[in-house]
């Protein structure tokens, strides 16, 4: 894992991603290799540990992260799912929702993003910073959710004009600048609150988003070696992902 962060300009949206695509293929091989992991099958666990909230990526459910969520319960999180289905409704309406989940807590939770589902918790972090004790973001393209691969952004706009003849659940092409995504756009370029512990992880090849889009200015950017679909299979992310935890952990104690 190497460590880091820095910015990018909204015009690499459209730059072709130099990851081939078969890389994705390399989930499977995350997957065996986290399983072999006896960190993973048996953490360390301490009861009563911070409530984790977990957001799926886009046209994922919260099925997505079954894996994920077994291992945080045997960490001893109370964990809750997002009520996501299928992530593809418009941001600005899905942020709505996850605002009322967010204060159904009784304290401050971490919230754990991947891909969309991560630009999603960056936005929870930022409205919320009294809600929210730390956000991870997984292969999150925070600083342009559009900057994608050439397949994904043809997936885009197809669903965008699904939504436009009216199919419900579905973003439009109105949300890209009309008034239901503006505050959420705004969360994604906010500061974030010095007592939120933030982290980013991001591969260099990734090859469904732009991984100079993940690195957000305002978190611990963590770089791992793997796919994008892998996000919440590596090893590597798990490692990272423990850190982060007991950090959070220590981080409200003295709050």
């Amino acid at each position: 894992m190497q460590y880091g962060c820095g910015a990018m300009g909204s015009s690499t949206a459209r730059e072709h991603l130099a990851a081939p695509i078969q890389g994705e293929l390399r989930y499977w091989p995350e997957l065996g290799r986290l399983l072999a992991v006896r960190s993973f099958r048996a953490p360390r666990r301490v009861e009563r540990r911070r409530p984790i909230l977990l957001i799926p990526g886009f046209l994922a459910g919260d099925a997505s992260l079954t894996l994920l969520a077994h291992w945080l319960r045997r960490r001893g999180h109370q964990v809750r799912r997002s009520g996501i289905r299928l992530n593809a409704d418009c941001a600005g309406r899905e942020f709505a929702r996850l605002q009322r989940r967010l204060v159904s807590f009784s304290e401050p939770v971490i919230v754990i993003g991947q891909s969309r589902g991560g630009t999603l918790a960056r936005a929870l972090a930022a409205r919320h910073p009294d809600s929210v004790a730390a956000v991870v973001t997984l292969g999150s393209p925070v600083l342009d959710p559009l900057a994608v691969s050439p397949a994904v952004l043809r997936s885009v706009r197809m669903l965008a004009r699904l939504g436009d003849l009216g199919v419900p659940g579905v973003f439009s092409t109105r949300c890209r600048d009309g008034e239901c995504c503006r505050a959420f756009d705004g969360l994604l370029r906010d500061p974030l609150d010095p007592d939120v512990v933030a982290l980013a992880v991001y591969s260099r090849s990734d090859a469904i988003v732009d991984w100079r889009a993940c690195l957000d200015p305002y978190a611990e950017c963590v770089e791992v070696r793997g796919s994008h679909c892998g996000m919440a299979v590596n090893p590597d992310v798990y490692r990272a992902l423990e850190h982060v935890l007991d950090r959070a952990e220590a981080a409200t104690c003295t709050r």
